[in-house]
């Protein structure tokens, strides 16, 4: 998982990343491809 200051860049490497926030954080989540998971901060 990446660990990022802005999850905005992250977020558009694959059309199917989406934003989910958890626990006060920031995710990427993209069930198709899973090296795609990013947390902010």
């Amino acid at each position: 998982m990446k660990v990022a200051n802005s999850v905005k860049t992250l977020k558009c490497r694959h059309k199917d990343c989406k934003l989910v926030k958890r626990k006060g954080r920031l995710y990427v989540i993209n069930k198709q491809v899973p090296k795609f998971k990013a947390r902010q901060g």
